[in-house]
Protein backbone atom coordinates (compact mmCIF):
# COMPACT_ATOMS: atom_id res chain seq x y z
CA UNK A 1 0.00 0.00 0.00
CA UNK A 2 2.83 2.35 0.85
CA UNK A 3 4.40 1.75 -2.57
CA UNK A 4 1.06 2.39 -4.27
CA UNK A 5 0.62 5.70 -2.44
CA UNK A 6 4.16 6.73 -3.36
CA UNK A 7 3.53 5.97 -7.03
CA UNK A 8 0.23 7.87 -7.00
CA UNK A 9 1.89 10.82 -5.30
CA UNK A 10 4.61 10.82 -7.94
CA UNK A 11 2.10 10.74 -10.80
CA UNK A 12 0.16 13.59 -9.21
CA UNK A 13 3.36 15.60 -8.87
CA UNK A 14 4.15 15.06 -12.56
CA UNK A 15 0.71 16.24 -13.66
CA UNK A 16 0.85 19.20 -11.29
CA UNK A 17 4.28 20.17 -12.64
CA UNK A 18 3.02 19.93 -16.23
CA UNK A 19 0.02 22.09 -15.40
CA UNK A 20 2.21 24.73 -13.78
CA UNK A 21 4.58 24.72 -16.77
CA UNK A 22 1.64 25.10 -19.16
CA UNK A 23 0.32 28.02 -17.15
CA UNK A 24 3.73 29.69 -17.25
CA UNK A 25 4.18 29.00 -20.96
CA UNK A 26 0.82 30.55 -21.88
CA UNK A 27 0.23 33.58 -19.72
CA UNK A 28 -1.70 36.81 -20.20
CA UNK A 29 0.34 39.51 -21.95
CA UNK A 30 -2.38 42.14 -22.32
CA UNK A 31 -5.81 43.00 -20.99
CA UNK A 32 -8.09 44.98 -23.32
CA UNK A 33 -11.24 45.95 -21.42
CA UNK A 34 -12.93 42.59 -20.76
CA UNK A 35 -10.76 40.59 -23.15
CA UNK A 36 -7.26 39.16 -22.86
CA UNK A 37 -4.37 38.49 -25.23
CA UNK A 38 -2.20 35.50 -24.34
CA UNK A 39 1.46 34.84 -24.96
CA UNK A 40 0.62 31.96 -27.30
CA UNK A 41 -1.57 34.30 -29.40
CA UNK A 42 1.28 36.83 -29.58
CA UNK A 43 3.78 34.11 -30.52
CA UNK A 44 1.43 32.82 -33.23
CA UNK A 45 1.13 36.35 -34.61
CA UNK A 46 4.93 36.72 -34.54
CA UNK A 47 5.51 33.39 -36.30
CA UNK A 48 5.33 34.80 -39.88
CA UNK A 49 8.09 37.28 -38.97
CA UNK A 50 10.30 34.67 -37.32
CA UNK A 51 12.41 33.56 -40.28
CA UNK A 52 12.95 37.12 -41.49
CA UNK A 53 13.89 38.19 -37.97
CA UNK A 54 16.39 35.36 -37.58
CA UNK A 55 18.04 36.32 -40.88
CA UNK A 56 18.10 40.06 -40.20
CA UNK A 57 19.21 40.33 -36.57
CA UNK A 58 22.47 39.00 -35.19
CA UNK A 59 24.70 39.85 -32.24
CA UNK A 60 24.10 41.06 -28.67
CA UNK A 61 21.11 43.30 -29.47
CA UNK A 62 19.13 40.46 -31.00
CA UNK A 63 16.92 39.71 -27.98
CA UNK A 64 16.31 43.41 -27.39
CA UNK A 65 15.20 43.79 -31.02
CA UNK A 66 12.95 40.73 -30.67
CA UNK A 67 11.31 42.19 -27.55
CA UNK A 68 10.78 45.57 -29.25
CA UNK A 69 9.28 43.90 -32.33
CA UNK A 70 6.90 41.84 -30.20
CA UNK A 71 5.83 44.95 -28.28
CA UNK A 72 4.99 46.74 -31.53
CA UNK A 73 3.05 43.68 -32.69
CA UNK A 74 1.22 43.44 -29.35
CA UNK A 75 0.11 47.07 -29.63
CA UNK A 76 -1.26 46.33 -33.11
CA UNK A 77 -3.21 43.41 -31.65
CA UNK A 78 -4.55 45.71 -28.90
CA UNK A 79 -5.68 48.27 -31.48
CA UNK A 80 -7.36 45.52 -33.49
CA UNK A 81 -9.17 44.22 -30.39
CA UNK A 82 -10.35 47.74 -29.51
CA UNK A 83 -11.76 48.28 -32.99
CA UNK A 84 -13.58 44.94 -32.97
CA UNK A 85 -15.04 45.74 -29.54
CA UNK A 86 -16.17 49.15 -30.76
CA UNK A 87 -17.75 47.58 -33.85
CA UNK A 88 -19.78 45.18 -31.70
CA UNK A 89 -20.76 47.97 -29.32
CA UNK A 90 -22.08 50.18 -32.11
CA UNK A 91 -23.97 47.34 -33.78
CA UNK A 92 -21.96 47.36 -37.01
CA UNK A 93 -22.45 44.12 -38.91
CA UNK A 94 -21.17 42.59 -42.13
CA UNK A 95 -23.50 40.42 -44.20
CA UNK A 96 -22.33 37.13 -45.69
CA UNK A 97 -23.04 38.58 -49.14
CA UNK A 98 -20.58 41.42 -48.51
CA UNK A 99 -17.83 38.95 -47.58
CA UNK A 100 -18.55 36.87 -50.68
CA UNK A 101 -18.48 39.97 -52.91
CA UNK A 102 -15.14 41.05 -51.43
CA UNK A 103 -13.61 37.63 -52.10
CA UNK A 104 -15.00 37.64 -55.65
CA UNK A 105 -13.39 41.07 -56.19
CA UNK A 106 -10.02 39.65 -55.08
CA UNK A 107 -10.40 36.76 -57.52
CA UNK A 108 -11.40 39.16 -60.31
CA UNK A 109 -8.42 41.45 -59.67
CA UNK A 110 -6.04 38.51 -59.72
CA UNK A 111 -7.80 36.86 -62.68
CA UNK A 112 -8.17 33.46 -61.04
CA UNK A 113 -11.14 31.13 -60.69
CA UNK A 114 -12.78 30.22 -57.36
CA UNK A 115 -11.25 26.75 -57.65
CA UNK A 116 -7.74 28.19 -58.19
CA UNK A 117 -8.27 30.55 -55.27
CA UNK A 118 -9.32 27.67 -53.02
CA UNK A 119 -6.20 25.71 -54.01
CA UNK A 120 -4.01 28.75 -53.28
CA UNK A 121 -5.47 28.96 -49.77
CA UNK A 122 -4.91 25.24 -49.23
CA UNK A 123 -1.26 25.56 -50.25
CA UNK A 124 -0.81 28.19 -47.56
CA UNK A 125 -2.61 26.11 -44.96
CA UNK A 126 -5.51 28.58 -44.71
CA UNK A 127 -9.11 27.39 -44.59
CA UNK A 128 -11.78 29.25 -46.51
CA UNK A 129 -13.68 29.83 -43.25
CA UNK A 130 -10.60 31.44 -41.67
CA UNK A 131 -10.08 33.63 -44.73
CA UNK A 132 -13.74 34.70 -44.72
CA UNK A 133 -13.44 35.58 -41.03
CA UNK A 134 -10.41 37.76 -41.74
CA UNK A 135 -12.21 39.52 -44.61
CA UNK A 136 -15.28 40.04 -42.38
CA UNK A 137 -13.12 41.69 -39.71
CA UNK A 138 -11.48 43.94 -42.29
CA UNK A 139 -14.85 45.04 -43.67
CA UNK A 140 -16.15 45.66 -40.16
CA UNK A 141 -13.19 47.91 -39.36
CA UNK A 142 -13.65 49.81 -42.63
CA UNK A 143 -17.30 50.45 -41.79
CA UNK A 144 -16.33 51.63 -38.34
CA UNK A 145 -13.73 54.02 -39.74
CA UNK A 146 -16.20 55.40 -42.30
CA UNK A 147 -18.84 55.93 -39.64
CA UNK A 148 -16.68 57.46 -36.92
CA UNK A 149 -13.94 59.15 -38.94
CA UNK A 150 -14.99 59.77 -42.54
CA UNK A 151 -17.89 61.93 -41.38
CA UNK A 152 -15.38 64.32 -39.75
CA UNK A 153 -13.35 64.81 -42.94
CA UNK A 154 -14.18 67.21 -45.77
CA UNK A 155 -12.01 68.60 -48.58
CA UNK A 156 -12.80 72.05 -50.01
CA UNK A 157 -12.06 73.42 -53.48
CA UNK A 158 -9.84 76.03 -51.82
CA UNK A 159 -7.70 73.28 -50.27
CA UNK A 160 -7.40 71.53 -53.64
CA UNK A 161 -6.28 74.75 -55.33
CA UNK A 162 -3.77 75.51 -52.58
CA UNK A 163 -2.33 71.98 -52.78
CA UNK A 164 -1.97 72.26 -56.57
CA UNK A 165 -0.10 75.57 -56.28
CA UNK A 166 2.25 74.25 -53.60
CA UNK A 167 2.94 70.95 -55.38
CA UNK A 168 2.87 72.15 -58.98
CA UNK A 169 6.18 70.40 -59.69
CA UNK A 170 4.44 67.07 -58.99
CA UNK A 171 2.25 67.59 -62.03
CA UNK A 172 4.75 68.75 -64.60
CA UNK A 173 8.00 67.99 -66.27
CA UNK A 174 9.00 64.37 -65.76
CA UNK A 175 7.65 60.90 -66.40
CA UNK A 176 6.87 59.00 -63.21
CA UNK A 177 5.28 55.79 -62.01
CA UNK A 178 3.53 54.94 -58.78
CA UNK A 179 4.56 51.56 -57.43
CA UNK A 180 3.89 49.16 -54.60
CA UNK A 181 6.78 47.14 -53.29
CA UNK A 182 7.69 44.12 -51.19
CA UNK A 183 11.34 44.36 -50.09
CA UNK A 184 13.45 41.77 -48.29
CA UNK A 185 16.65 43.49 -47.14
CA UNK A 186 20.03 41.79 -47.26
CA UNK A 187 21.99 41.98 -43.98
CA UNK A 188 25.23 43.98 -44.02
CA UNK A 189 27.32 40.88 -43.45
CA UNK A 190 27.76 39.05 -46.74
CA UNK A 191 26.59 35.49 -46.21
CA UNK A 192 25.75 33.44 -49.34
CA UNK A 193 23.51 31.08 -47.36
CA UNK A 194 21.46 33.97 -45.92
CA UNK A 195 21.22 35.57 -49.36
CA UNK A 196 19.88 32.40 -50.94
CA UNK A 197 17.41 31.97 -48.08
CA UNK A 198 16.09 35.50 -48.67
CA UNK A 199 15.86 34.82 -52.39
CA UNK A 200 13.83 31.68 -51.67
CA UNK A 201 11.56 33.66 -49.33
CA UNK A 202 11.03 36.27 -52.05
CA UNK A 203 10.22 33.57 -54.61
CA UNK A 204 7.70 32.02 -52.20
CA UNK A 205 5.97 35.40 -51.72
CA UNK A 206 5.97 35.96 -55.50
CA UNK A 207 4.33 32.57 -55.99
CA UNK A 208 1.57 33.53 -53.55
CA UNK A 209 0.98 36.75 -55.52
CA UNK A 210 0.77 34.78 -58.76
CA UNK A 211 -1.73 32.46 -57.09
CA UNK A 212 -4.03 35.37 -56.43
CA UNK A 213 -3.25 36.70 -52.96
CA UNK A 214 -3.59 40.50 -52.69
CA UNK A 215 -0.40 42.57 -52.80
CA UNK A 216 -1.14 44.88 -49.86
CA UNK A 217 -1.52 42.30 -47.03
CA UNK A 218 1.58 40.41 -48.16
CA UNK A 219 3.60 43.64 -48.23
CA UNK A 220 2.34 44.63 -44.79
CA UNK A 221 3.24 41.20 -43.49
CA UNK A 222 6.61 40.54 -45.09
CA UNK A 223 8.14 43.71 -46.55
CA UNK A 224 11.00 45.27 -44.59
CA UNK A 225 10.73 48.65 -46.29
CA UNK A 226 9.11 51.65 -44.55
CA UNK A 227 6.25 51.51 -47.04
CA UNK A 228 5.03 48.18 -45.60
CA UNK A 229 2.66 50.00 -43.23
CA UNK A 230 0.78 51.45 -46.23
CA UNK A 231 0.47 48.13 -48.07
CA UNK A 232 3.72 48.64 -49.98
CA UNK A 233 2.70 51.94 -51.61
CA UNK A 234 5.90 53.94 -52.31
CA UNK A 235 4.10 56.71 -54.19
CA UNK A 236 5.30 58.29 -57.42
CA UNK A 237 8.93 57.94 -58.43
CA UNK A 238 10.89 59.48 -61.28
CA UNK A 239 13.91 58.09 -63.08
CA UNK A 240 17.06 58.28 -61.03
CA UNK A 241 15.31 58.00 -57.67
CA UNK A 242 15.67 54.25 -57.07
CA UNK A 243 18.11 51.46 -57.86
CA UNK A 244 18.46 50.93 -61.60
CA UNK A 245 17.40 47.27 -61.41
CA UNK A 246 14.05 48.26 -59.87
CA UNK A 247 13.70 51.37 -62.03
CA UNK A 248 14.10 49.41 -65.27
CA UNK A 249 11.27 47.09 -64.24
CA UNK A 250 9.06 49.90 -62.92
CA UNK A 251 9.17 51.92 -66.15
CA UNK A 252 8.63 48.91 -68.39
CA UNK A 253 5.85 47.05 -66.54
CA UNK A 254 2.25 47.43 -67.77
CA UNK A 255 -0.22 48.85 -65.24
CA UNK A 256 -1.19 46.47 -62.39
CA UNK A 257 1.21 43.76 -63.56
CA UNK A 258 3.46 42.24 -60.89
CA UNK A 259 7.19 41.96 -61.55
CA UNK A 260 9.33 38.92 -60.92
CA UNK A 261 11.81 38.88 -58.05
CA UNK A 262 14.32 41.71 -58.66
CA UNK A 263 17.75 41.64 -57.04
CA UNK A 264 19.42 44.97 -56.16
CA UNK A 265 22.41 45.85 -53.96
CA UNK A 266 20.12 46.18 -50.94
CA UNK A 267 17.99 43.07 -51.33
CA UNK A 268 15.14 41.44 -53.24
CA UNK A 269 12.18 43.43 -54.56
CA UNK A 270 8.76 42.58 -55.97
CA UNK A 271 6.90 45.56 -57.43
CA UNK A 272 3.56 46.43 -58.99
CA UNK A 273 2.94 49.58 -61.06
CA UNK A 274 -0.42 51.15 -60.16
CA UNK A 275 -0.17 54.45 -62.13
CA UNK A 276 1.93 55.98 -64.88
CA UNK A 277 2.34 59.70 -65.57
CA UNK A 278 3.71 61.06 -68.78
CA UNK A 279 5.88 64.17 -69.12
CA UNK A 280 4.30 67.62 -69.29
CA UNK A 281 2.04 69.75 -67.10
CA UNK A 282 -1.32 68.41 -66.03
CA UNK A 283 -4.09 70.98 -65.65
CA UNK A 284 -5.84 71.15 -62.28
CA UNK A 285 -9.07 69.89 -63.87
CA UNK A 286 -7.33 66.65 -64.76
CA UNK A 287 -5.87 66.05 -61.31
CA UNK A 288 -8.60 67.47 -59.08
CA UNK A 289 -9.91 64.05 -57.99
CA UNK A 290 -6.36 62.79 -57.39
CA UNK A 291 -5.54 65.79 -55.19
CA UNK A 292 -8.84 65.45 -53.35
CA UNK A 293 -7.99 61.81 -52.64
CA UNK A 294 -4.53 62.74 -51.34
CA UNK A 295 -5.81 65.44 -49.01
CA UNK A 296 -8.65 63.18 -47.90
CA UNK A 297 -6.19 60.36 -47.13
CA UNK A 298 -3.90 62.68 -45.14
CA UNK A 299 -6.82 64.00 -43.11
CA UNK A 300 -8.17 60.50 -42.58
CA UNK A 301 -4.80 59.27 -41.30
CA UNK A 302 -4.59 62.17 -38.86
CA UNK A 303 -8.18 61.71 -37.66
CA UNK A 304 -7.69 57.95 -37.39
CA UNK A 305 -4.68 58.47 -35.11
CA UNK A 306 -6.64 60.90 -32.96
CA UNK A 307 -9.68 58.61 -32.87
CA UNK A 308 -7.62 55.57 -31.91
CA UNK A 309 -5.85 57.55 -29.18
CA UNK A 310 -9.23 58.65 -27.78
CA UNK A 311 -10.43 55.03 -27.87
CA UNK A 312 -7.32 53.90 -25.99
CA UNK A 313 -7.76 56.60 -23.34
CA UNK A 314 -11.33 55.58 -22.53
CA UNK A 315 -10.47 51.85 -22.48
CA UNK A 316 -8.87 49.70 -19.81
CA UNK A 317 -5.56 48.47 -21.20
CA UNK A 318 -2.84 46.60 -19.30
CA UNK A 319 0.35 45.35 -20.94
CA UNK A 320 2.04 42.51 -19.04
CA UNK A 321 4.73 41.57 -21.58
Amino acid sequence: MKIGKTVLAGVAAVFLSAAVQAAVADRIVAVVNDEIITLSELNNAFEPYQERFEASYQGPDREKARAETKLVLLNRMIDSALMEQESRKTGITVRNEEVTDAIMDIQKQRKISPNEFQKALEREGITLDAFRKDIRNQLMRMKLIRRDIKSRVAVTDEEIGEYYRKHREDYEGKESVRIKQILLILPKEEDPAVKEKLRADAEAIHKRLMNGEPFEPLSAKYSQGPEAASGGDIGYIEKGMIHSEVEDAAFSLPLNQISGVIESPIGFHIIQVVDHRGAGLKAIEGVRDEIREKIDREKMEKKYGEWLEELRKKSHIEIKL
